[in-house]
This record gives structure tokens, C-alpha cells and sequence, in this order.
């Protein structure tokens, strides 16, 4: 699997950016190799919605047929990569472009609250409780320290997994971080 498909065509994030394919995405990513009846029932969809969808997302590229497919009578799927990204500056050059980069951002938000809904604080150890959870922080920084922060954070992440990939206590989590710079407030 590719580390990262980077997009640099409007046209591609949006086809991307459909409430049902980024979720089929985000399942074939987090969940593995699927059929579209699996994932339809994953998802409370029809089969043939969740087909029809999954070959979109062979369409431009984020999708392929899975080699190691358990049985011949349906398409297997898997990621052809583990994330997807583009350049927001780049994008933003157009209004497709700024339209597309505003519906993803809106389904990511859209994916961490339904994690955050389906994380019942019950079903986990005190020692993932306690860690579990999301911060807010507001800080006044330049473009500059918040890019540093982003490759800074991603880089630990990696040091992180590596390093604990073989502990018994570890499992799969999601991880965010996002950051938009806040409208100026005028003065009363």
C-alpha cells in the first residue's frame, strides 16, 4: 500500500468528498478489505449503492481490487493508500477547488463526531479513560509554528506506532488535529 495519495484536482477531492465514499474510504482504511455487500451492511446501505460507490472510488484512484480475495463471486476492495491529501493553497487557486477543500473538511468534522458519539466511556479500562478524550486549545501563532506543529506531531505519531507496535495493550485510535485561524473580533 502507498503511504499517501496526494490530490491536486478538484474534481478528484470532490468525488471524494461524497457523504458514502469517504466513509466506504474511511472502513477500507481503518477495517480492511471488503466486499460491497460487507460494507453495505456495515453501513445499513444497499449493495448495490455501495457498488456503484466503491467503483468511484476505483474511478480516480483510491481503491483497488483486493489480489487475495476469499471468494470469486464478489469484488474484494482494499486502500491503494493509507491517507489522502492535497494542497489547500492550491486548491483554493478555484472556486470548485475552495468548495471541494469546505465539503471534506465538513465530512472529517462529520467522522469525529460520530467516533466521539459511538465512545461510550463504559466500554473501556480506567487507564483508557483516562487518556481518551479531545482538547481545545486557542494559542496566537503564525502559519509558520502551526505547520511545524503539524509535521512535528505526524513524525511522533510514527516514532510512537513504531515503538509500541508490538505492545499487548495496544489498539487502533483515532487521532486528530486541526487548527483554522480565528476571524479577527472587533473592538466594542
Amino acid at each position: 500500500m502507498e503511504e499517501r495519495y496526494k490530490i491536486s484536482d478538484p474534481q478528484v477531492l470532490k468525488a471524494v468528498a461524497h457523504p458514502l465514499r469517504v466513509r466506504l474510504l474511511g472502513l477500507l482504511r481503518t477495517d480492511g478489505p471488503a466486499t460491497a455487500s460487507e460494507l453495505g451492511r456495515k453501513l445499513g446501505e444497499s449493495s448495490g449503492s455501495t457498488s456503484y460507490h466503491l467503483r468511484e472510488l476505483f474511478k480516480y484512484g483510491f481503491i483497488e481490487e483486493d489480489p487475495e480475495q476469499r471468494d470469486g463471486r464478489e469484488r474484494r476492495w482494499r486502500p491503494r493508500h493509507r491517507y489522502t491529501s492535497w494542497d489547500s493553497a492550491e486548491m483554493s487557486a478555484t472556486a470548485e477547488g475552495r468548495e471541494a477543500v469546505r465539503i471534506i473538511h465538513m465530512r472529517q468534522a462529520d467522522l469525529v463526531r460520530r467516533v466521539m458519539e459511538e465512545f461510550d466511556l463504559a466500554d473501556w479500562s480506567r487507564e483508557w479513560v483516562d487518556v481518551a478524550g479531545m482538547n481545545d486549545h486557542i494559542f496566537t501563532l503564525p502559519p509558520a509554528a502551526l505547520r511545524e506543529f503539524s509535521h512535528k506531531a505526524e513524525e511522533l505519531l510514527n516514532e510512537l506506532a513504531a515503538r509500541y507496535a508490538d505492545d499487548p495493550a495496544a489498539t487502533r485510535v483515532h487521532v486528530w488535529h486541526g487548527a483554522v485561524p480565528r476571524a479577527p473580533q472587533e473592538e466594542p
